[in-house]
């Protein structure tokens, strides 16, 4: 595995990304507060078998931050530039709960540059009260408050297993940039239902994936992902919470596989 920067001539700035293995292209986005890390028993497994590059989000490991009043469009058009700066074509692009948004947005806005799309520990169309929870979050970090305990609280479990894990999350949660995590986290809190309403656009193979047990990524929300996209699907991983690709990676690198696998309906029907 290298870690490299990618210079972005629209925005400017750069984005920094680990690259790791060879063949088709796989591009993983992770959650608001981690960085590509985050990704490691992914990139492990499936670069065996695909080029697998992890991008850190703006203001996240050594990418440069976006402006501070950047909303989720930006950092879509963000990715949108990261890839087109990649110059691979099409992408496999999964992402995980921030970066799930993010990439779901890019297959919505720029259909070319996806060629499956999957979106793990996702947000769609929260509730009143988990909006209100989110965005309340999102002042405390704009004031500089950040209570980290909160969310790993929400996202392990007491499981010996997942200590290794959780202990990796609060490292990256502590190492943050303060002013990047925030301003990630309020278009985090704003953009569950900003391409809701559009999901029915997507057409490439999609795959919801989430924990069983994951309060704030529900099973509901994946399966609603799933049934509103024209080639979705939904894997719920039972017992698991929203690091499932840490807590869970064995089953989740299947899931990806056999995403990876699925041959999209406009080839089908080439055949």
């Amino acid at each position: 595995m290298m870690s490299r920067t990618l210079p972005l001539s629209e925005a400017g700035g750069q984005a920094a990304i680990l690259e790791a293995g060879q063949g088709e292209p796989l591009v993983l986005v992770h959650g608001v507060g981690l960085c590509a890390h985050a990704w490691g028993p992914q990139i492990e497994m499936l670069s065996r078998n695909w080029r697998v590059l992890a991008v850190d989000m703006p203001g996240h490991g050594g990418s440069e931050p976006l402006p501070r009043d950047a909303r989720l469009p930006d950092f879509v058009a963000w990715l949108i530039g990261v890839l087109q700066g990649l110059d691979v074509g099409p992408v496999n692009l999964a992402g995980h709960s921030m970066g799930a948004l993010i990439a779901a947005g890019v297959a919505i806005e720029r259909p070319d540059l996806v060629k499956r799309l999957a979106v793990l520990n996702a947000v769609y169309r929260r509730s009143p009260e988990a909006r209100a929870s989110v965005l309340a979050r999102a002042e405390q970090l704009a004031v500089g408050k950040m209570d980290n305990e909160a969310p790993l609280s929400r996202w392990f479990t007491d499981r010996p297993a997942e200590q290794q894990a959780r202990a990796s999350v609060a490292g990256w949660l502590q190492d943050v940039d303060p002013q990047g995590y925030a301003t990630a986290y309020r278009a985090f809190a704003e953009g569950d239902a900003l391409y809701a309403d559009r999901w029915a656009q997507i057409r490439c193979p999609t795959l919801a994936l989430t924990g069983a047990d994951d309060p704030n990524s529900t099973p509901a929300m994946a399966e609603a992902m799933a049934a509103a996209a024209r080639d979705g699907e939904v894997r719920v991983i039972a017992g698991e919470r929203h690091m499932v690709n840490l807590t869970a990676p064995e089953v989740v690198n299947e899931a990806l596989r056999r995403w990876l696998a699925r041959v999209p309906q406009s080839q089908e029907a080439e055949v």
